[in-house]
């Protein structure tokens, strides 16, 4: 009789197998079980981050057509970083504030060091990209912008998620942008806008989803309708057209995920490599 042995020599052929080798198929042994709810909250992340971009172009729209002045958005971003930090202490009650070491001193002294260096440097910004066409510059900031979205960090364990990438990337197309704008007042405060809105507030979204799932999935349903708002003033077949987007990536996509995983048929069985489960460490000593 055969057996699976290879320190026995046996009158068969080395790719010899019996009846008994399909005993251990097994199907979708490691395949995950997708439920619809959970796939829809996931996909809040790149809602919000698609948002996030809509409002950016948005507010540099308004700015370059003179409909937005940068006090009024100044004012209005330091309101809401402001309610943004104290909510940021609020949900946890303070417990990652302690855990980082991190003093509100410290934030307050790198906010004012950040700003004092990017009004200091608002001048150069403004004229960095003057030898550059206007049109290099949009598909640059788009190209960039599309790269942001790409490398976010949504929550996946993958290896193009790159988090650093992604921020110097939005960032760039911040700076881009800044530069078609009439002064640099304007420059100083569309980079500092981009650092709020590309920097901050995803840290604020991932405490809130951590911590509170109702408000985080009402704060992304607010912004989203905000986005889109803001967008309809500016064109409606836009408007539209997100819309669809956002309803296509948080509704449409969760549903053909769950009906393509019934579709999955991955095989296990005594052809695989095999698996060390005993602990090594032990030798390395």
């Amino acid at each position: 009789r055969w057996q699976k042995v290879l320190y026995e020599r046996q009158p068969f052929p080395d790719n010899y197998v019996d009846q008994r080798f399909l005993e251990e198929l097994r199907k979708n042994v490691h395949a995950r079980q997708y439920r619809y709810q959970a796939v829809v909250f996931q996909s809040g992340a790149v809602v919000q981050q698609l948002c996030s971009v809509c409002v950016f172009v948005l507010t540099w729209w308004y700015m370059d057509a003179g409909m937005l002045s940068p006090q009024g958005l100044f004012v209005a971003a330091l309101v809401s970083s402001l309610l943004g930090y104290v909510l940021f202490d609020a949900v946890d009650g303070g417990a990652g504030r302690w855990a980082s070491g991190r003093t509100r001193w410290a934030d307050l002294k790198s906010t004012l060091v950040f700003a004092a260096f990017t009004y200091g440097f608002s001048p150069v910004l403004k004229t960095l990209t003057e030898s550059i066409s206007t049109d290099t510059i949009y598909a640059m900031s788009a190209l960039m912008l599309l790269g942001h979205l790409i490398f976010f960090d949504y929550g996946a364990n993958a290896a193009i998620v790159s988090s650093t990438l992604s921020l110097n990337m939005a960032i760039f197309a911040s700076v881009c942008l800044a530069s078609r704008l009439p002064r640099s007042l304007h420059a100083f405060v569309m980079v500092t806008f981009a650092m709020q809105i590309f920097a901050l507030w995803p840290m604020l979204q991932k405490k809130l989803k951590a911590r509170t799932p109702r408000c985080y999935v009402g704060v992304t349903v607010l912004f989203a309708l905000a986005a889109l708002a803001g967008l309809a003033t500016v064109s409606s077949v836009g408007a539209v057209l997100f819309a669809s987007l956002l309803l296509a990536i948080s509704c449409l996509c969760p549903y053909c995920l769950i009906r393509l995983q019934l579709l999955k048929d991955n095989i296990h069985g005594p052809w695989d490599e095999a698996e060390i489960k005993e602990d090594l460490s032990r030798f390395l000593i």
